[in-house]
């Protein structure tokens, strides 16, 4: 390497730490503008990250960056302490941070007609001894939409992680210099201001004893892995435990003739905060299976016209639903008859009085088990992306909504270029991790409600409600441009892969004419050169 790109490949890192604190300072701005209380140490939090600002920006010479950190230290300066935030104050603060803003904007950001949005996610820290291996992998993450941060002292990261909780650290089990604290250390010590931990990653150079791996695991260790991981794979773990896609409620429906009970029933669910739906007449059954797809349903023994066995009886008669839970909740306490009654299709009995805290850890057990279970059938193995049976499922409820509500909706079909050279070249592993690779950029850049399927092979489908064509256009056109910028490691290699689409909108016909549709748009893209988005008029 030269000394010329030396100099700039060491410009471009100081110039993120230092784009990166201002990131800091407008978060901690616009989390007050959001919330519209004054917290108390608001003032004293601009102070620290605007004084930080300022020393990292005359350090590298980035004087608009230090001029704008200026002007938000004054604007401090003349903030009594002890008195609240007036309208003028306010005011000057808000053209500071205007100020910060502009000179902070990304290139891609620059290009916009419209302002920037502020992304308020917490950081992933990153504390490795090997300082170019955590900006090789922090630039890898800003693709798949993750804001992480390289810390440099065992010091540093402690006050940061004071500072503000952040979703996960990836940490070196030797992180630190000297005969100071290790990376263990340091965790065990950031994890005791924490009502609830951290998850950590921990990177080891050896294999680790198990006095070593039980401390990582006491201090919050998720994982514990070699430093041969590449940083697609450690992205992969970092999704995994990080919270950007939270867990959606579980939906529970209960049956009970008892008014009182019933009552009593919605009040424990929705302050677990479950989704419910309660019937007190089990001959409204069909219909709330139909309207509220339930994932877990609680069912009263002795009902008047029927029993809780010959419900369960009905609900197993429909496939869909065989493999949802089933809870009775009786008085009954005789043993034989509670088995009798799970043999007809339940799953667990609750005796009455039930507690609410048995009743919700129940809840929670057999809801997390019944997703595990229907994610092995809906989805696919390598991707975790719905497979091709259950995405074509999916396209239909779709059309049906679109159909029903006059919506737009729009079906793509994607397909990685040149796919089997990849494997040919690197080997089926590296193919393998180019499509999880692609799996994750999918879900990271597209909506919760939009749905995306593994269609076979290299193949994908998507399928996005309420979408016109050309919004869908521009919308995949902008992934294929930032996916084909990413690097994929491959035996101390780097390489960049391609897709190509097709793109298609319902005008009612059926769900397989319309995947037909994308197919042939999608042919059209290969056969005129690949690497695009084409659009079937």
């Amino acid at each position: 390497m030269t000394d010329a790109s030396q100099q700039d490949k060491l410009r471009q890192h100081f110039a993120r730490r230092v784009t990166t604190q201002a990131r800091v300072l407008l978060e901690i701005w616009q989390k007050y503008r959001n919330s519209g209380d004054t917290p108390q140490n608001l003032r004293e939090d601009l102070q620290k990250a605007s004084e930080k600002l300022i020393r990292y920006a005359r350090r590298f010479d980035m004087t608009s960056h230090a001029e704008a950190g200026e002007r938000l230290r004054s604007v401090l300066e003349s903030w009594p302490e002890s008195e609240a935030l007036d309208a003028q104050t306010r005011d000057d603060i808000q053209a500071g941070m205007d100020q910060l803003s502009r000179c902070t904007l990304r290139r891609s950001d620059q290009e916009e007609e419209e302002p920037p949005r502020t992304y308020l996610r917490t950081p992933i820290y990153l504390a490795f001894n090997d300082g170019d291996y955590a900006q090789r992998i922090i630039r890898q993450m800003e693709f798949f939409g993750f804001r992480a941060a390289a810390i440099n002292s065992t010091e540093e990261l402690i006050e940061e992680c004071n500072r503000q909780k952040p979703e996960t650290i990836v940490i070196d089990v030797d992180f630190g210099e000297g005969d100071g604290p290790t990376g263990i250390d340091t965790i065990e010590t950031i994890q005791e201001k924490h009502e609830t931990p951290i998850p950590i990653l921990y990177i080891s150079e050896s294999d680790g004893s198990i006095e070593t791996r039980l401390r990582a695991v006491r201090s919050g260790g998720e994982e514990f892995f070699y430093r041969a991981l590449d940083p697609g794979q450690l992205i992969e773990k970092i999704e995994s435990y990080s919270y950007v896609n939270p867990a959606e409620p579980y939906k529970v429906l209960a049956v009970d003739d008892s008014r009182a009970q019933a009552k009593y029933m919605e009040n424990v669910l929705e302050k677990a905060g479950m989704r419910s739906r309660v019937l007190t007449d089990p001959m409204e059954v069909i219909n709330a299976l139909e309207d509220f797809s339930p994932e877990i349903i609680i069912l009263d023994m002795y009902m008047p016209g029927c029993t809780g066995m010959e419900i369960a009886k009905v609900i197993r008669q429909q496939d869909q639903l065989h493999s949802v839970p089933i809870i009775y909740l009786s008085a009954e306490e005789d043993v034989s008859k509670q088995l009798h009654a799970m043999s007809m299709g339940g799953d667990d009995f609750l005796t009455k009085p039930i507690d609410p805290k048995h009743l919700i850890a129940t809840l929670h057990n057999r809801g997390r088990r019944a997703r595990s279970l229907l994610a092995l059938m809906i989805r696919d193995s390598l991707t975790g992306l719905y497979n091709h049976t259950h995405s074509l499922h999916l396209l239909e409820n779709e059309i049906g909504r679109a159909r029903q509500h006059g919506h737009a909706l729009t079906y793509a079909m994607l397909d990685i270029d040149y796919f089997k050279k990849v494997n040919d070249t690197y080997g089926h592993p590296i193919g393998d991790r180019v499509l999880r690779s692609l799996s994750l950029f999918l879900k990271q850049r597209l909506r919760k409600t939009d749905h995306i399927g593994r269609y076979g092979g290299e193949e994908f489908a998507i399928i996005l409600p309420e979408t016109t064509l050309s919004d869908a256009r521009n919308v995949m056109n902008e992934i294929r441009e930032k996916f084909s910028e990413l690097q994929q490691p491959a035996a101390g290699t780097d390489f960049t892969v391609t897709f190509s689409c097709g793109l298609a909108a319902w005008e009612g016909e059926s769900p397989q004419e319309l995947c037909e549709k994308a197919d042939r748009v999608l042919y059209e893209a290969k056969k005129a050169g690949r690497n695009r988005v084409n659009v079937a008029e």
